[in-house]
């Protein structure tokens, strides 16, 4: 293979440096072993590991290459749990993206520097940038998404496009296209950035071979090629049909069984296309821009800055600024020197920054970010959570123009401290002497700053808390109990400890924010009942019968759920009453949009208490917050460790029950719970930061149980035991963060 000198144009004979690349590539992944998350983390993590195991559906569309590739993984015997199994998956792919980020920046150096070791140096340089990025980093070392699985399909892809853009007419050229139209169908059954390069590949093919465009029988080959891509998804209809634990959208017409005639009819297709286009999000048109495109800019450039130092608590603001100017300029500059000296590969890859970058931004219209502009506080719309992993991608990619940058300041150092005349073809030019090169080297230790830098906050090695968190929420319900969480983080983790631990599979867990959709009803409704396990389960709960359900939590039919309206309108408070039981709730109208009403998860939770209670007993998980208060069930629920159970009637004090702050929490209970089951407490105080802020309402919880427990056992006289449940609940509130809770201050 051949490479053309911008500098001098002459031919150059070119060899890749497969073997550096590899090295270079296995370095990184050693990295992100010994940083590595032993379990699953918060958000998304265990929805995509128990998806993973159990070959299901997590939300649209679905990722179903991604999950292929998982459970291929998860069966592997390369780790003692299949969340490490996952997890190296993930780290597995980000190495194999330095590896490729590596080649295109040596490929880019080809016709600047002679020497090939000072080639490696530079593909080194543009790995270990790009994989100690925060973002980057800390998605390599646990399986939050799917993302570090994508960008290793974005990375070979922009490798073999900058091999076609050297020989565009060469034998292997339309091969070369065909594959990467290949690869990127099925990064799009991966994620919807497999198609993230195509712009730049156009661009790439205008720029270096125009008159591609008009070979039919190419185009016909690159677009068959794209859809066999993107097969994957036809398991789709087949796999929800087999009703997977973890099925989200549940693209399939088939109600109970797989059949020929529920598979191949309009059902299927109406919900398969629903899926696909992510119809459950309601995305806006990009014409109604969520925030002002400036201010979706500045998000960017906020969690730009996070890359090369992130400083959670604002303790080195100034020096993160320094740094993220840095790295901008080094890779404007490595942009510029990209364009000068290789025109051949910046024609594919200016167009796929450009992409990365501006043209991202764009197409996301996102809120105002979780962290961006706290001084506007709730004045404008913002994201649930901070969203730095959309631009994984970017900020990987950076790594190439960082690097080469790097590598110009090198050579320019050089050449100040000493050149000599060297022929370079068919002339001589002025060249840093090889001692030179040696003197300048010290500049190279910028590319480290972001590996010492981030270690702290992008590591994930030893933390257990969450799926200690899942199973002490799972424990804190009694056998057979309906469970009302709120969202991804009091979900999510439930769902991996059910699917992929085998953890007390007895509760029923109705997430309210999937409440709102027809197919999370349906399989309600379809959910097997399990035995509860009280060998594995809580001691506290033996030497008594729990009598096994006899049926669904809703006695209703699928036709009945699925015509259950999304919301219904009331003009005044409505009565609840629970046959059998004292429970009188006083249902208020929620305010929604130009009217009142309830939601369709509103109406679930009542038909559940109505049709399932007290035959199973009913909690209300604390994450949900004032959800009973708000349904008005509040004054018949009493706190048990981290959730609210529901009882027949008010609740008397006694028997270790005390009123704290007008709720009423058994102590007996909690406390039994919080020495005897609970992992949390012990995971949580040795962390050493809890960077992601808005998930900070897991620790809270126990910050705050342990605080109610503690002034529960002053008040009973259990001063000793007291005083050591706060001592450990203040080590939580100090490890994440949270210490002004207990009279202390954040760092």
């Amino acid at each position: 293979m051949t490479a053309s000198s911008q500098s001098t144009g002459e031919e150059l004979d070119y060899r890749p440096s497969y073997v550096a690349a590899a090295i270079t590539s296995t370095l990184v992944f050693l990295l992100y072993l010994v940083t590595l998350a032993p379990s699953t983390a918060m958000w998304d993590t265990s929805e995509y590991i128990a998806a993973a195991f159990d070959l299901g559906l997590p939300h649209p569309p679905g990722n179903p290459f991604f999950v292929i590739l998982g459970r291929f993984v998860a069966m592997l015997p390369i780790a003692p749990n299949v969340a490490m199994r996952v997890n190296i998956l993930a780290a597995l792919c980000s190495a194999g993206a330095a590896g490729m980020w590596f080649l295109i920046t040596e490929r880019v150096l080809v016709g600047w520097l002679a020497e090939r070791w000072q080639r490696v140096v530079g593909g080194s340089l543009a790995a270990l940038i790009g994989a100690t990025a925060f973002t980057v980093w800390s998605q390599s070392v646990v399986n939050e998404k799917v993302y570090t699985v994508s960008l290793l399909g974005l990375a070979l892809v922009s490798w073999l496009i900058v091999r076609w853009c050297d020989e565009p007419d060469g034998s292997k050229a339309d091969g070369l296209l065909v594959l990467v139209a290949y690869l990127s169908g099925l990064g799009y059954a991966i994620h919807m950035a497999g198609f993230l390069a195509l712009p730049a590949v156009a661009a790439g093919v205008i720029i270096r071979r125009p008159r591609t465009l008009v070979r039919w029988k190419l185009l016909l080959a690159i677009a068959g090629a794209l859809a066999l891509g993107m097969t994957p998804f036809l398991t789709q209809p087949l796999r929800a049909a087999h009703f997977p634990g973890i099925n989200e959208g549940e693209p399939t017409g088939c109600a109970t069984t797989i059949g020929a005639s529920c598979t191949f009819s309009r059902a299927t297709y109406d919900r398969f296309m629903y899926n696909f286009n992510r119809g459950q999000y309601s995305k806006p048109a990009l014409s109604d821009r969520q925030a002002p495109f400036v201010a979706q800019v500045e998000m960017w450039w906020l969690y730009f800055k996070w890359q090369w130092l992130r400083d959670p608590f604002s303790t080195h603001q100034p020096f993160q600024r320094m740094l993220a100017t840095l790295f901008l300029l080094l890779g404007g500059l490595g942009g510029f020197v990209h364009w000068k000296r290789d025109r051949s590969s910046f024609s594919y890859f200016g167009p796929l920054m450009l992409t990365m970058t501006l043209a991202l931004i764009y197409y996301m219209n996102f809120k105002y970010g979780s962290s961006q502009s706290p001084e506007l506080g709730d004045t404008v719309a913002r994201e649930v959570r901070d969203r730095d992993y959309f631009y994984l991608w970017s900020f990987s990619g950076w790594s190439v123009w960082g690097a080469l940058g790097l590598v110009y300041v090198w050579e320019t150092i050089a050449a100040l401290i000493g050149s000599e005349r060297l022929p370079v073809g068919n002339e001589s030019l002025d060249l840093p002497r090889p001692r030179s090169w040696l003197l300048a080297t010290p500049i190279l230790a910028v590319a480290f700053v972001p590996l010492f830098a981030n270690w702290q906050s992008a590591s994930r090695a030893g933390q257990t808390d969450t799926a200690d968190f899942a199973a002490d929420l799972l424990n804190s319900v009694e056998p057979y109990g309906i469970l009302i969480t709120s969202g991804d983080n009091d979900t999510f983790p439930l769902w991996y400890a059910q699917e992929v631990e085998g953890i007390r599979r007895d509760v029923i867990i109705a997430c309210l924010s999937l409440l709102n959709t027809d197919w999370y009803t349906r399989q309600l409704l379809r959910r097997p009942i399990y035995e509860y396990d009280s060998l594995r389960g809580p001691a506290i709960y033996r030497g008594k019968v729990w009598k096994k359900p006899s049926g669904p939590p809703l006695r209703l039919t699928m036709d009945q759920a699925n015509a259950v309206p999304p919301v219904i309108e009331l003009s005044a408070p409505q009565t609840f009453r629970k046959e059998g039981t004292d429970i009188v709730a006083t249902i208020n109208a929620k305010s929604l949009g130009d009217y009142s009403g309830l939601e369709r998860a509103d109406l679930f939770v009542l038909y559940m208490i109505r049709d399932g209670y007290p035959e199973r007993p009913f909690f209300f998980s604390r994450t949900s917050g004032g959800y009973a208060e708000e349904t008005g069930f509040a004054s018949y629920t009493l706190t048990v460790g981290l959730a609210r159970k529901l009882v027949p009637q008010i609740p008397k004090p006694g028997s270790g029950i005390v009123s704290i702050g007008g709720e009423w929490f058994d102590a007996a209970t909690t406390r039994v719970l919080w020495e005897t089951v609970f992992k949390a407490p012990a995971s949580l105080a040795k962390r050493d930061m809890w960077v992601d802020r808005p998930s900070v309402g897991i620790p809270y919880l126990y910050v705050r149980t342990g605080l109610e427990l503690g002034a529960t056992l002053d008040q009973l006289g259990v001063k000793q035991e007291a005083a050591r449940i706060r001592a450990q609940t203040v080590r939580i509130a100090r490890a994440t963060q949270l210490d002004d809770l207990v009279g202390g201050s954040s760092r």
